[in-house]
């Protein structure tokens, strides 16, 4: 059985701390490096509901997308939310590792998964790290389809394809216009609108999409259509779960480690339920 030091290296390698923003926070929350690993378990949240579950498993550590403390904190009482998560992992022994904006650029990232879900074929990133000499790191991911779609056909694969949420997916633009080529990102994507307009795709599909910014940005596109997908943040990003443990699994086949990895499937998107407003187009 591996220490967690040496589990931990592995990820590191994998998504490497230094390539993550500089406001994040990566890496190691909780754990004791000497401690033995047998279960791990890959989600989107480290919120108390996947805790819970990784208590339940037996996981020795826990592997996030989400930071626990983003933006530093001053207490860990069990009192807050926060705390009672600190406290449930440490009294079950569990480690938490969080992987955040440096496997949202890292080949193959979050925006590789979604378009793995999508049955996309990557042809480069939208917005290039210009610290990769090969042109593969990089945020959100340029695709092309196989066969071009209407784009209320591409909508509903979108919705059949990610995982169920209250949101499901909103869109804007023509429904019958074709859509060939497509740039995603997974997770709040609006800050890359200048990069989506410049790839000259015909439809971004990401999430957390603001009125205003989506507005203009449809607005500005008048010469040439483009539409934009609105998934739920959460559904966006679980896909890299499963990526991200079939990544885990190879390392521990490779070095014996015979590491039991699972993907949480529990929805901690934070919305439960939608109701459609009368009349609604479809």
């Amino acid at each position: 059985m591996p220490r967690l030091s040496e589990v931990i290296a592995a990820l590191e390698n994998l998504w490497p701390a230094e390539r993550a923003e500089s406001w994040d926070a990566v890496g190691t929350v909780v754990g004791d490096p000497d401690q033995e690993v047998t279960r791990v378990l890959f989600a989107v949240d480290p919120v108390q509901e996947i805790v819970d579950e990784a208590v339940k498993l037996g996981a020795g550590l826990l592997v996030t997308h989400h930071p626990l403390y983003l933006r530093g904190t001053t207490t860990v009482a069990a009192s807050t939310f926060k705390g009672r998560v600190v406290h449930t992992l440490i009294k079950n022994d569990i480690a938490l590792h969080v992987a955040h904006t440096n496997a949202d650029t890292a080949d193959p990232g979050v925006s590789d998964a979604l378009a793995g879900a999508l049955d996309l074929r990557v042809t480069g990133p939208l917005d290039p790290d210009p610290d990769d000499p090969h042109g593969r790191r990089g945020l959100g991911r340029v695709c092309e389809l196989d066969h071009p779609l209407p784009l209320r056909e591409f909508a509903a694969r979108a919705a059949e394809r990610l995982p169920a949420t209250a949101q499901g997916i909103r869109v804007a633009g023509d429904p019958e216009m074709p859509i060939r080529t497509v740039a995603v990102s997974g997770g709040s994507g609006d800050s890359l609108f200048d990069h989506v307009r410049a790839a000259g795709v015909d439809a971004f599909l990401t999430a957390d999409l603001r009125h205003h910014p989506a507005s203009e940005f449809m607005a500005a596109g008048a010469h040439r259509p483009l539409a934009l997908l609105d998934a739920a943040h959460w559904a966006t990003e679980w896909p890299w779960c499963e990526l991200a443990a079939s990544q885990l699994d190879e390392i521990s086949d490779r070095h014996g480690w015979d590491l039991r990895v699972h993907v949480s499937k529990t929805v901690t998107d934070p919305w439960t339920s939608h109701s459609p407003s009368p009349g609604a187009p479809n």
